[in-house]
């Protein structure tokens, strides 16, 4: 049975896309057959952090109008045989989608049989964005512990949840005790209290993710430990496994 899973952010820069790439992955990795899709129409990178830029032709918006078919734009990750890439439009003028359309690409999607779907799109609600959140199955909202971040998380799991998405979590991402003992961030606990939402997971501060996501390389295809272990422990959760939640440093 598909899973289909938005992940959200009430503003940008919480590094939204780099827990995408990372958890699917990790999905991957683990013989899970996964689809991503971007779905910030025009401002797109996904297939930058996974390296695939010089493969994406046809995007979600040809899917959805029948210009192609799902298995001629849904392209293969070149080092990962169960991960398949979705892209956005370039234009993000070209979109025009109506909620009907979305709703027959998900409905092409789950025939597909892939298991999980992660949906990566823009900060805040887009139109199209809405439909596949209304669509999807549960949802992932990330932040960061600063204060401006989990008010946009805190409004965006409000949104979510009118959507009648039935199950929304948090992942708290970037957090490093320094930050926290400095003032800087909130804790954990603080996070989960300002938005309401169960914890997911949480994220250390890890430079190598701007490193592989430069490199255009799955962190969790060179590592195990920082935002790696945080992301693979992610994806066996969402597999149903209870996983301890790691220390943060």
């Amino acid at each position: 049975m598909t899973k289909i899973i938005v992940v959200a952010s009430g503003k940008g820069g919480t590094g939204k896309t780099s827990l995408v790439a990372g958890v699917s992955a990790a999905l991957a990795s683990a013989g899970k057959k996964v689809l991503v899709i971007d779905g910030d129409s025009g401002l797109r990178n996904l297939d930058i952090v996974l390296g695939m830029s010089d493969r994406v032709v046809f995007s979600f918006a040809d899917v959805a109008s029948g210009m192609v078919t799902l298995d001629e734009a849904a392209v293969k990750h070149p080092a990962l045989e169960n991960l398949y890439l979705l892209t956005a439009p370039a234009d993000p003028m070209s979109t025009g989608l109506a909620a009907d359309q979305i709703r027959t690409l998900v409905r092409q999607i789950r025939e597909e049989k892939f298991r999980y779907v992660l949906i990566d799109g823009p900060a805040g609600l887009a139109p199209e964005y809405t439909a596949f959140a209304a669509a999807a199955d549960e949802a992932i909202v990330v932040t960061t512990g600063e204060n401006g971040s989990l008010r946009g998380a805190e409004r965006m799991a409000r949104l979510l949840e009118d959507q009648q998405v039935r199950t929304v979590r948090l992942a708290v991402n970037r957090i490093s005790n320094r930050m926290v003992k400095r003032g800087g961030a909130v804790t954990v606990d603080d996070a989960m209290d300002a938005t309401g939402l169960c914890l997911l997971g949480v994220i250390p501060e890890d430079p190598s993710v701007s490193i592989c996501a430069a490199e255009g390389k799955p962190i969790v295809t060179s590592q195990q430990s920082g935002a790696a272990g945080a992301y693979t422990n992610i994806a066996r959760r969402l597999t149903g496994e209870n996983v301890p939640l790691m220390r943060i440093p």
